[in-house]
């Protein structure tokens, strides 16, 4: 296919303690409401991982994921946080730092994030001195860290009042980020496996490196078990190629969902090499 120089798609993720408002945010900010099952309605809070995506003023168009912040779903947090560029860090301003904010800042760090905003969800809830306070209370939190300098935006996710600082601010970042392409083997580490009538196994993720195209085999490590790319979309839209950083959807052939498990490593066949031993 030929090198070339081309800017890499970017994943916003959330992180944050449960119900300070990660998913009310996502749908002021893109219209998309995230939780989708009907346990999530039933509920009220995430569980799942949810997807949108939001073009900026620049012409960027951001891959967003929602993360469950309820303590008994970290596992499913730690597979959407992995393929984050930025992290949109969602605090509630009536309740401040809470056991799940530290847990999501310490895995965020533990991941290499490396950039992101931090969000002041439910600002109206409080009074103006309230917030000033919560605010001073983050700045210290997140001191010496990827998120010192980050702008702390307070919003309320039910009115819209804020988000055009929140899309101005992520565009900002977007346009600091150097993101030309990474090459290589194709890697998307698997965070989601599910069965569609009439479509057999799908699998999501965001690509990390190089390219493949509908019709190429796929390698999922550890095991090496291969199937046949039958179809790919990346934000709904169907693509007979995708590159590293998007949010991808693959049709698969030739393998049962039950053979793939979350965390698995989609790959180039013959591209990598599984163990349970690494030197540090």
């Amino acid at each position: 296919l030929g090198r070339r120089e081309i800017m890499r798609a970017i994943i916003l993720g959330t992180a944050g303690h449960v119900d300070h408002g990660k998913t009310s945010f996502i749908r002021a900010l893109t219209g998309v409401d995230c939780d989708r099952l009907k346990e999530e309605k039933e509920r009220g809070i995430t569980i799942e991982l949810g997807f949108a995506s939001l073009d900026l003023p620049g012409g960027q168009r951001l891959g967003i994921v929602d993360v469950p912040g309820h303590e008994k779903f970290v596992r499913n947090m730690v597979a959407g946080a992995a393929g984050m560029d930025l992290v949109a860090f969602i605090v509630a301003a009536d309740e401040g730092i809470m056991p799940q904010t530290a847990e999501h800042f310490d895995i965020c760090r533990l991941l290499g994030v490396r950039d992101g905003i931090v969000v002041l969800t439910k600002k109206d809830l409080v009074e103006p001195e309230w917030l000033e306070m919560v605010e001073e209370e983050l700045r210290e939190f997140f001191a010496d860290s990827f998120l010192a300098e980050a702008p702390i935006l307070p919003v309320n996710s039910m009115t819209g009042e804020g988000m055009d600082a929140v899309r101005q601010a992520l565009a900002e970042k977007v346009a600091a980020l150097p993101h030309p392409e990474e090459f290589g083997p194709f890697r998307l580490p698997v965070d989601r496996v599910f069965s569609m009538k009439g479509f057999g196994t799908v699998i999501t993720g965001t690509s990390l490196s190089g390219r493949i195209e509908t019709g190429a085999n796929l390698a999922f490590y550890p095991g090496g078990l291969t199937a046949k790319i039958r179809g790919m979309q990346v934000h709904g839209q169907e693509e007979r190629l995708v590159e590293a950083g998007h949010r991808t959807a693959i049709n698969l052939q030739g393998v049962e969902k039950e053979e793939i498990n979350r965390g698995d490593m989609a790959a180039t066949p013959g591209s990598m090499v599984s163990s349970a031993i690494f030197d540090v």
